[in-house]
């Protein structure tokens, strides 16, 4: 029986027809180590975000940038209070708030994950959203309405940092689950 059979029941097993389910041993851990490994990979990204911050802040800000690839990539430090491109600058609080809430919304899936590439995807969310909720919630100018630090700045795009990487992963590995029909429960559908 596949993972998803399991999950959702088929016609032909007893719990598709209501009967009590059979206690399968194997459920409970596979869920644990789905959730293991979404907060390995959300630690790992926010220790990289953190670490990558604190070098920036301590041997880039107030310097000059340093080129990377020409003048197609360069290492500059940037405060930004809004979000991509420095757009809403005002709503600081709002950014803090929306960051919050999407933690508390991985916690709660992370209690019906049954997906290994569901928990990376919602890993690398969660990461990068601690990543940058600790800037709005520690750095200048205040608590809720810090500025987060960007360093990445490619050529004719917005500067980013690890945490933004981190979130834009994980945002275009669920999109791509999503098409597949594959759901962090582990059932699979076809639309």
């Amino acid at each position: 029986m596949t993972e998803a059979e399991r999950i959702i029941g088929t016609p032909d097993s007893p719990e598709a027809a209501g009967a009590e389910p059979e206690q399968d041993q194997t459920a409970r851990p596979r869920g644990r180590r789905r959730i293991a490994v979404l907060f390995t990979v959300a630690a790992f990204a926010y220790a990289l975000d953190l670490v990558s911050k604190m070098i920036v802040v301590a041997k880039l800000e107030h310097h000059e940038p340093i080129e990377i690839v020409g003048d197609w990539l360069r290492f500059e430090a940037i405060r930004n209070a809004g979000a991509a491109f420095g757009f809403g600058e005002a709503f600081t609080v709002i950014f803090t708030v929306i960051a919050a809430a999407v933690i508390v919304v991985i916690a709660r899936l992370a209690r019906k994950l049954y997906s290994l590439p569901w928990a990376i995807a919602l890993g690398l969310l969660l990461g990068g959203a601690f990543g940058n909720l600790t800037d709005r919630i520690f750095r200048s100018p205040g608590v809720f309405e810090g500025a987060v630090v960007d360093f990445i700045a490619p050529k004719h795009f917005a500067v980013f940092n690890l945490a933004d990487s981190a979130i834009v992963c994980g945002g275009i590995l669920i999109v791509l689950l999503s098409f597949k029909g594959l759901d962090p429960d582990g059932t699979v559908h076809k639309d």
